[in-house]
Order: C-alpha cells, then structure tokens, then sequence
C-alpha cells in the first residue's frame, strides 16, 4: 500500500479547520481526511489499515494515541498525550505539538523574557508549562480556583477555556491565549493588561501547524499561507 495522505482523529471533528490548514501548507498537493469515530479502537483501526503516513489527533483520543504509539519522544512521554502520530518503518512514532508550537511562540516572542504563569492544568496548560520549562524560563502552574489574587509573569499562556475569577488581575508583558474560537482577552472580551502584547489563540494554532506538519510529512510547510488562513478567520 502506498501511505500518501493524512488525517485527523478524534470526536467531535467536523468543526476541525486541519483540512483547510493542511491544504494550504502544502497548497493542495496531499489529501487529508477527518478521520471521526466515537471510539478511538474504530478511529486507530481506520488510520492503521488506511493510506495515511501521519494523522492528527484531537480530544478525546491523546492519551490513547500516547500509549499505543511504538516510540513516543519525550514530551509525549512526560504528557501522557500524543497530537501527531507518523508512520516509520519500525512502527508509530508519537509528537506533541501543542508542547512545540508553545516553544516556538515563547522562542520567537519571549527570548528576553524569564517568568512564565500558566493558567489552567489541562493538557494545554500541561505542555505550555513543559515548553515554558524546556526554555528555561521560571515556571508556575494556576488552576482556575488559584487566581483569586491574580497572578504576575513576564510571560502569561492562559490555557482555561473561560475567565475565571481574578482574570482581571492578570499582569505581564506577553499574554499568549489557547483559546481561539471564544478568547477571553481582546476583541470584546477582559482588557489586557497595560503594555501587555497579545498572542491570539490563532497564532497559537498556526504555531502549532508549522512545527507539526513538518514531522509528518517531511518537509517545511508553507508558514506564510498557514497563518494568511489564520488571520482570515
């Protein structure tokens, strides 16, 4: 069989902006498809079995990606949880982007920078306090019933999927969002901190988009036509 396109698990995925995202990095030139199943047994069935080299995977199925992938790399082994799975020759090889496309923003937009907050313990929070780490920054980790004084850091990612109480008391120089379908900050939402530059949950998934796909398929994508879909909405 000829392993030539790729994919996306997970349930629910209709919503997914990956076939759009994967189509213009590659301007079109390999198939990608939602690969959608309640359960994950069917969905892993259907990416082993079928002409995929790498697929996706979105919740709820990170977890069981991790675990039955053949060489998980390092980051998937700290997180319990898999995004990217590529096909080799010796088996499945597990990634995680959410924790490389963190690395890339704090790399490009905080190399100056050295305290990092994270709000929220979920598996964005998870891997952004992992990326934070991995670049060397002073790490500390709130969850949503710890902010009742706010929280200060050079650097905020705020991984909740709403504001919590003392949102509004967030303090730092970089405030980078997880959410990009209802952010919190910005755009009608909280005010952002004085002096406070915004990374929108967009760029977030952009990010995201360009370090992944390279472990997939191979070869760089197009980064620019990535984040034009992005700020297209």
């Amino acid at each position: 069989m000829i392993y030539d396109r790729y994919g996306l698990i997970g349930h629910p995925i209709g919503h997914s902006r990956s076939p759009q995202l994967f189509e213009a990095a590659y301007r079109g030139r390999y198939g990608y498809d939602l690969i959608e199943a309640e359960q994950f047994s069917l969905a892993w069935e259907r990416f082993v079995e079928g002409p995929y080299r790498a697929i996706n995977v979105t919740a709820p199925f990170k977890a069981d990606a991790a675990a039955m992938a053949d060489f998980p790399d390092e980051a998937v082994k700290r997180l319990g949880a898999a995004n990217i799975v590529v096909r080799t020759d010796r088996g499945m090889a597990a990634h995680n982007s959410d924790f490389l496309g963190v690395k890339l923003l704090l790399e490009r937009y905080a190399s100056e920078m050295k305290s990092v907050s994270v709000i929220g313990f979920g598996g964005a929070g998870k891997a952004a306090a992992a990326a934070a780490e991995a670049c060397g920054l002073e790490t500390k980790v709130l969850r949503h019933n710890e902010l009742e004084n706010g929280a200060e850091a050079d650097v905020i990612i705020f991984t909740l999927p709403k504001p919590a109480p003392g949102c509004e008391l967030l303090r730092g120089k970089l405030l980078i969002e997880a959410n990009y379908r209802n952010p919190s900050f910005g755009n009608g939402g909280l005010e952002l901190p004085e002096g406070c530059l915004m990374v929108p949950g967009l760029q977030w998934l952009a990010a995201q988009a360009v370090t992944g796909y390279e472990l997939m398929t191979g070869e760089k994508p197009d980064a620019e036509s990535i984040e034009k879909v992005m700020s297209n909405g």
